[in-house]
This record gives C-alpha cells, structure tokens and sequence, in this order.
C-alpha cells in the first residue's frame, strides 16, 4: 500500500485480536507501531512479534478509560517515534462485568452504561483528541475507529454496547467534516461476526454459531486479519479521498447502503 512505509501508528487496543492482526499488518507495510493495551504482558508480546521481523514496534500499558493513562501513551510515541501519523482504536470493555452484564434497557444497569461509554466511546474521543493536535500541527493525519453491525442492525440485548458503537460512528462523521479541509481523515471500519480470542469465549454454543453461518451470505466467519486489511488501507495514501466512512466488514452479514 502506497504511504504506510516509515509512517509512526498507535494501535490502541493491539495486544490480541482485530487489533493484533491490525498491528502486524502495519508493520509488514512498513510503519512504526505502538501496540497500546491494558494488557501489558500480551501488548509486549506482540510488539515482539513485530520486532523480531525487522520492524519497529513497542508495547504501551494504558487504560482506555482513564484520560491520564491515554496521554502517557500518545506522549510515548512522540518521545519514542517522534511523532504520530495515525490511531487505530479498537480496545473496548467486553469483560463479563461489563458486556457480559449487558442486557436490554429496562435489564441493564447503569453502571454497565457508563463503564461501556466510558470505554467504547469517550476512550475514543480522547484517544482522538490526544493525537489530533500533532495531525493538525504536520498537516496530515488518519484516525479509523471500531464501530460494530450491532449499531446499524440493532439487537435486544448488549443495549449499551450497540448505543456506544452508534456513538463511535457519530463522533468518526464529526472528525472528518471538522477537520477534514486541515488533511485529516477519520473513518470507522464495523466489524460482522469475527472470530476472536473474547468472540470464542462469548459463543453460547455450537448451536449458535451454525445459525449464525446459515443466515450469513459467506463461506466462513471472519477473520482478524480482514479487519486487519481494511484498517491498513484506510490509514495508507490509497485511503486518502476517503473521510467520515462507517465500513461495513462482514462477509455480507448485514447488508446496507
């Protein structure tokens, strides 16, 4: 891909996962990673993983929830990298206190919406918000975000999860029409049914998932790496006349305009 050799990108989220796979993608076009997680010990294996094939990676610990913590990681890429060129976030709160405890409006709890807010969405405006003065300082910048289907489709249960996504699509429309004549891009890539390490986990059944493969127009489930893909090329020059885009990624599972 044109224009990912040498460019410096914070993956926050990238120990495990979509945001893994993400992260080796990056580094196999050539850009400088910083693999952000609050998983530290998976976070460092990662950026191992990036730098015993040559690339240059670095693991950060931080917490999408805590502001503090997320300026220590964009104020590390500077230090260490010397800049910032681009942010994928993909970290979210799927714990079982949080989204396994995400139920319909009238079942959920509110501290369950407000942890999942916290996190999913506000995480992301103050990821955005950190980096954003060194995209508009050099002129240049890309910002993707994760979305989900579950904000265009709906679902009766994980309430809070499908609004916060929902939120994340919002705010990726908001950074592209503000500062969009400035060269900043922001778009939302929105992941179907992915096959994860936390997706394993959250399957209910065997059962469940054959359903779920019946009424998907796909051969397969999806795979980190495909969400991996689509991330790199919308962070590359290929990317550039893309802006304020919700990118539906799931084997045609839900199909929309």
């Amino acid at each position: 891909m044109r224009g990912l050799n040498g460019k410096r990108i914070i993956v926050a989220g990238g120990a495990s996962g979509i945001g893994a796979a993400t992260a080796e993608r990056l580094a196999a076009e050539g850009a400088a990673v910083v693999v952000g997680d609050i998983n530290i010990d998976a976070a460092e294996a990662t950026a191992k993983r990036l730098i015993d094939t040559g690339a240059t990676a670095l693991a950060v610990e931080f917490d999408l929830g805590d502001e503090r913590s997320i300026g220590a990681l964009v104020d590390t890429a500077v230090t260490q990298l010397g800049g910032v060129d681009g942010l994928y976030n993909v970290a979210a709160d799927l714990s079982m206190d949080t989204l396994g405890r995400d139920g319909d409006l009238l079942a959920t709890d509110p501290a369950v919406w407000r942890r999942t807010l916290e996190v999913n969405l506000i995480g992301y405006a103050l990821t955005s918000r950190a980096v954003l003065p060194l995209l508009l300082e050099q002129g240049a910048g890309a910002i993707v975000n994760t979305s989900s289907a579950s904000a265009h489709a709906g679902d009766h249960i994980r309430a809070a999860y499908q609004t916060s996504k929902a939120g994340v699509n919002a705010l990726t429309r908001h950074i592209a029409s503000r500062w969009g004549k400035q060269g900043i891009r922001c778009n939302s890539v929105s992941p179907g049914l992915v096959v994860t390490e936390s997706a394993q986990k959250m399957a209910q059944n065997a059962a469940t998932m054959a359903m779920a493969q019946q009424a998907m127009p796909s051969t397969r489930f999806g795979k980190p790496e495909d969400l991996a893909g689509a991330v790199a090329f919308l962070l590359s020059d290929d990317g550039e006349w893309i802006n304020g885009q919700v990118w539906s990624v799931n084997g045609g599972g839900l199909l929309r305009e």
